[in-house]
């Protein structure tokens, strides 16, 4: 999820959800220990780099709105251009709609003609988005999903999603936020089944201890995947490749 304007510390506060006492406290007591990420995030990166990446794939430098917190930071957005070029994904899903929209979108133009679909809990920001990618002669698949009860035991609420492709070759997930739960990107391994044979997961954010712990789980759960944390930029990725 992102906009265009000045970048905060904390999400857009609207989730449209009700949250129990229990994900309430689960939100104060990570609040408490990952406050220094939070604070390492806001940056989203060196200026230099963020220019690089806008040059690589042909957009002006005033093309992305300030980066870091949580918006996508320069390192995951050029994770996502070097995996595009690299593996040509024909089949493209982000959880969180935004800058990261903006760059995949371009990136897929560029290398191999894939497809984007994407969701993001807030309408207002999945129109902004969908309009911004016009004006940059670029389209994709945006679609609103509101939030509703998680699947499979995880806590808090995950995306209501459709239009969903049958395999997916690149899911990236930065969203819902973790104002939300500490754990609530966890939900996003019921779409590992429709990663197709070779493909990628990238999860943001996943330096955070929620985001640790959500990669414990999933490595328990899924050993045809094979996941790794990279500590690069202010915020960290964890990429899961599917080996089986």
């Amino acid at each position: 999820m992102t906009s265009r304007e000045t970048t905060n510390l904390l999400t857009h506060s609207d989730h449209g959800v009700s949250q129990s006492l229990a994900d309430k406290f689960m939100v104060g007591t990570y609040a408490l220990i990952q406050w220094p990420w939070l604070l390492k995030s806001l940056s989203g990166g060196r200026k230099a780099d963020k220019d690089r990446l806008l040059d690589r794939i042909g957009l002006a430098h005033d093309a992305l709105p300030n980066l870091g917190s949580w918006k996508a930071d320069t390192a995951l957005l050029t994770r996502i251009v070097d995996t595009i070029e690299a593996d040509e994904p024909k089949h493209v899903v982000e959880l969180g709609c935004g800058a990261s929209s903006l760059v995949m979108a371009r990136a897929l133009q560029l290398y191999g003609q894939g497809r984007l679909t994407s969701f993001d809990q807030h309408a207002d920001f999945v129109a902004a988005t969908r309009r911004w990618l016009a004006e940059h002669g670029l389209n994709a698949d945006l679609h609103h999903a509101p939030l509703v009860e998680a699947p499979d035991g995880w806590p808090g609420h995950w995306y209501e999603l459709s239009h969903l492709p049958a395999s997916i070759d690149l899911l990236v997930i930065d969203g819902p936020p973790w104002t939300i739960h500490p754990h609530v990107r966890g939900a996003a391994e019921t779409l590992f089944n429709r990663i197709s044979p070779s493909g990628t997961v990238l999860l943001d954010d996943a330096a955070r201890p929620g985001e640790r712990v959500i990669a414990k789980r999933w490595r328990k759960r899924w050993p045809q995947f094979d996941f790794a944390l990279h500590s690069g930029g202010t915020k960290g990725t964890l990429i899961g490749r599917r080996v089986r």
